[in-house]
């Protein structure tokens, strides 16, 4: 009976875990429809007016594709070019959701 409940345990655990990463993107996601996706698209294109006269890049342009995680979470945090910079209101781990968030639009 032990086992069983150390089983149900680890389990719930997992599940709790799950959840908690599934809120999280749902967060990011939430984020970037408000800050990013009026210039960056909500495909992550840069097919927007805004994208367009800014020459805004998508994501999945090979030179965006190439920029390390680093790179990405600076552009974040202190603005490239025409875009704001975040660091101040965002937290070091919202950043680091972000910039995976932005990997799956490159896809």
């Amino acid at each position: 009976m032990r086992v069983w409940t150390k089983n149900f345990v680890r389990f719930a655990a997992l599940i709790l875990l799950v959840c908690l990463a599934l809120r999280a993107d749902d967060k990011t996601a939430a984020t970037y429809r408000q800050k990013c996706a009026a210039c960056h698209g909500a495909d992550g294109k840069g097919q927007t007016p805004a994208a367009k006269s800014l020459g805004v890049r998508s994501f999945a342009s090979p030179e965006v594709a190439k920029m390390s995680d680093a790179e990405l979470s600076s552009a974040i945090e202190n603005g490239k070019g025409k875009m704001p910079p975040y660091g101040k209101s965002t937290k070091p781990e919202e950043v680091k959701a972000m910039v995976a968030y932005v990997r799956t639009l490159a896809k």
